[in-house]
Order: C-alpha cells, then sequence, then structure tokens
C-alpha cells in the first residue's frame, strides 16, 4: 500500500488527508456533541439524530437560494444567517419531540431506540414529501472557496479552516455551558438524581426539554456544515448516524473530552485510508479498530470518575 511513495510523498499525503478530513472532523463533532449530550446526560438512545443534522442541512440550502435570488448583495454572509436559522429549527423540532414523545420514555432506553427509530423514518419521508427525493447541493459564498498553500504541496481547504474555528467556538461553549452555567448544573444534577433536583427547585421537565433541545440544535449547526462535504437528500443523515454513535460509545458517553479526542482520531483515519483503498474498505478497517480497542476499554477511551 506505501511500497509506491517515498517518505516525502508520504508525509504529504498523510498531511493533505488531514487537512481534508477537518470538514469531516468538524460535522463529526458537532454531531457527536448533540448525541453525547442526549444520549450521555439523557441516556436517550435517539435514532433520528440524523435528520435533524439533515434538517440543518435543508434550511442552509433554501438559505442560499433565497440569498441567492432576493438578497444577492448580503449572499457572502448567509452561511451566518443559515447555521442560525439550522439550529432554531432543528433545536424547535427537538423539544416538540421531547415533549410530545421523549418525556413517556425516560428510563426505557430500547423503547426510545425504537420510537426514535420510528420516527427517523416518518422524518425522512416528510422530507422526501415537502422537499422532494432529489438531492440538492449548496452554493457557497466565495471566500468559502479555494485553499491556502503551506508549503509546495501542502494546502489547506478554506471552508475546512472555517468549518473548524467554528466547531471550536462551539465546543466550548458548550462545555462552558455545562460545566460552568446554572443550567448545566442543573443538568448533572437531574441526570444524578432526579427526584432531588425536582426536591430542591428545579424544574426537571424544562431541564429535559431544554437538553434535548440544545442537542439537536447542535446537530442542525452540524448540517450546515454538512453542506460543504456532500448532497442533502432525505435519507443522507442515516450515512452519518451509526459513525456518530461510535463516536460517542468510543469516546466515553459522558466525556466531552473523549468525544472530541474520538471524532479526530476516526474521521483521520478514515480520511487517510480512503486515499490508499475504497471508502467502503476504509470504514470497515476503521470500524474494527474501534470494536477491538472497545472489547478491551469496554467504557471508552475517557470516562468520568464519579464517586458513589
Amino acid at each position: 500500500m506505501f511500497g509506491d511513495y517515498s517518505l516525502g510523498d508520504l508525509g504529504s499525503i498523510f498531511a493533505m488527508q488531514g487537512f481534508a478530513g477537518l470538514i469531516l472532523f468538524s460535522v463529526y463533532v458537532l454531531m457527536a456533541l448533540g448525541l453525547a449530550i442526549i444520549f450521555g446526560q439523557m441516556g436517550v438512545i435517539n435514532m433520528a439524530h440524523g435528520e435533524f443534522m439533515i434538517l440543518g442541512a435543508y434550511v442552509t440550502y433554501f438559505c442560499s437560494e433565497f440569498f441567492s435570488a432576493y438578497l444577492p448583495s448580503l449572499f457572502p454572509g448567509y452561511f451566518f444567517v443559515a447555521m442560525a436559522l439550522a439550529f432554531l429549527a432543528s433545536g424547535s423540532l427537538g423539544m416538540l419531540v421531547e415533549w410530545a414523545l421523549i418525556k413517556r420514555l425516560y428510563k426505557r432506553p430500547l423503547d426510545t431506540l425504537l420510537a426514535t427509530w420510528g420516527l427517523s423514518l416518518i422524518l425522512q419521508q416528510t422530507y422526501r414529501s415537502v422537499f422532494g427525493p432529489r438531492e440538492v447541493g449548496v452554493v457557497l459564498p466565495d471566500w468559502l472557496l479555494g485553499s491556502l498553500p503551506v508549503t509546495d504541496t501542502i494546502e489547506v481547504p478554506i471552508n475546512g479552516v472555517f468549518v473548524m474555528c467554528l466547531t471550536a467556538l462551539i465546543t466550548i461553549a458548550v462545555g462552558l455551558l455545562m460545566y460552568k452555567a446554572r443550567w448545566g448544573r442543573q443538568v448533572r444534577a437531574v441526570v444524578q438524581n432526579r427526584v432531588m433536583a425536582g426536591a430542591v427547585g428545579i424544574d426537571t421537565e424544562r431541564v429535559d426539554r431544554m437538553t434535548f433541545g440544545l442537542g439537536c440544535g447542535i446537530a442542525g449547526v452540524a448540517g450546515s456544515a454538512f453542506t460543504m462535504i456532500g448532497s442533502t437528500g432525505p435519507t443522507s443523515g442515516q450515512l452519518y448516524i451509526v459513525d456518530t454513535f461510535l463516536i460517542v460509545v468510543f469516546g466515553g458517553a459522558a466525556s466531552l473530552f473523549g468525544t472530541i479526542a474520538s471524532a479526530f482520531s476516526i474521521s483521520q483515519t478514515q480520511s487517510t485510508l480512503e486515499f490508499f483503498l475504497s471508502g467502503s474498505m476504509a470504514k470497515v478497517i476503521t470500524l474494527l479498530t474501534v470494536v477491538a480497542i472497545l472489547m478491551l476499554r469496554p467504557q471508552g477511551l475517557f470516562t468520568l470518575k464519579v464517586r458513589r
């Protein structure tokens, strides 16, 4: 596999593929952050998480079309508006789903799996009926196109740098929200002891709804980032849901740092292997490696120490 390349060529290939995997890493992190909040903090297995991501992608697509047709002078900045609307749309739908469905299934993880899997099929058919079965692509502003030369043989895609910076900001904001803000302390209190949290005056139902909405909203932002690496269709979200669950479990369900480290290692491994092998073989090798590691360390790479 490596015999036809010199050491210099291999170094350039690894660097280029690493930079090429920046957007994939960012999508994985944003998807996994939302899922880690829902699964790690609430114990809900949300099989419809990919559909919340695709809702954000559709919002980004329609923002692109709207600004291109009616506000061409503001088109260079439409992506920021699209991300905000994607967060609001996916987050609002998530809060509605929590109120109508999920709140009746807490402490029943297998039931949440079946219910959200059914929800994913309903959302896919809804997208197909509303937006059509054809995949659509987003036109990016000119300032997100092109690349930045690092050396004579290595270039960094500008949209990858942008999404990386966006992911870093969102990750820091989520970390501060969960571990420094009053609302984050309420979330952790509800997770540890729901009855006692309610007894001291915390509105546990509101905390649940806001937590689920936040996780789904972050998935919507991931959908905006997703438009840079693939076309948007009714079933596109299902291509990422397995990888996202794998990242959350591999990194440790309750560990924010573990989620980031896991997303980075898996995305970079897949991006590099896809250069030398087919995409399916790269996924198979990555999956087998992760499964082998989980057999030795089933709790994931990083776990939180809790006093009992």
